[in-house]
This record gives structure tokens, sequence and C-alpha cells, in this order.
């Protein structure tokens, strides 16, 4: 008998799948006029309040060359404001305007119906067994080289 990983591309079946998924979503950010990494810096403002820039590029996972781009376009849009704390003068910070933080409101329940509409397709018990396998396959070990 042959093993799952010998028959399938894990790689690109995870991409494929991330592509499918995501159309449900890009339809909302389209109609917000956000990117998809805007969304992500967003969602992880959101629940964990103001940032340090690297930890955001983390919780988004955003490269931080990417990441800094992303935030220029995003403060100059009135999205994130961007501060230093007077205790490091270091780091970077980054927080919601009160108008991301109204535009997270309205898309998390948009997105929530399409999380309905995915549940429905491919069934509670599917979407459960899936979610739980990608969360074990999100803390896999870093190989050695």
């Amino acid at each position: 008998m042959n093993r799952p990983t010998q028959r399938c591309n894990l790689p690109l079946l995870l991409l494929r799948a991330r592509e499918a998924v995501m159309a449900y979503f890009r339809i909302e950010l389209r109609r917000y006029g956000l990117t998809e990494q805007q969304w992500r810096v967003i969602r992880a403002l959101d629940s964990l309040e103001d940032l340090e820039a690297g930890r955001i590029a983390e919780e988004a996972f955003i490269l931080a060359p990417s990441l800094s781009g992303v935030l220029a376009r995003m403060e100059k849009a009135g999205l994130v404001k961007r501060f230093r704390k007077p205790c490091d003068m270091r780091k970077v910070y980054v927080k919601l305007t009160p108008y991301s933080q109204n535009l997270a409101v309205e898309l998390r329940a948009c997105i929530e119906e399409h999380y309905k509409n995915i549940e429905t397709l491919l069934g509670t018990d599917t979407l459960e067994v899936l979610v739980k396998g990608l969360e074990k396959a999100a803390v896999l070990p870093a190989p050695t080289e």
C-alpha cells in the first residue's frame, strides 16, 4: 500500500487549498480596498493591540523587508500609526487607527459568513480534521542541514 506522502505533492496541495479558501476572502478584501498582507497586519494588531514591527512580521507571516513597505502604505492610507515608546526609542511600534478598527469589525462579520459557507461545503468533521492537521503541520520542527 502506498503511503499518502508517496502519492501527493503536499506543498502543492497546501498552495491549492490556500488559493481556494482565499478566493472567498479576497472578495471582501477587494470591497474594502485591502491587500491580503494589509488584512493580516490588521488582524494581528486587532487581536494584540499595538505591536513592535518585528512581532507584526511574525504574527502576520510577512518578511520584515516587505512589512516595511506594507506599513508605509498602510500609514499613508490612514490604517495604522507608527510610533516609538519613550522607554525604548530604538523600536518602532504600530497601532490601528480608529478607521481600521472599525474596518476590522465590519470585515470580521463578512469573513465569518464565508467561514460558515466553507464549513457547509466541506462539512464540519472534515473542516475540524483539516484545521487540527494544519495546526500540527504549522509547528513542525525546522529540518537540520
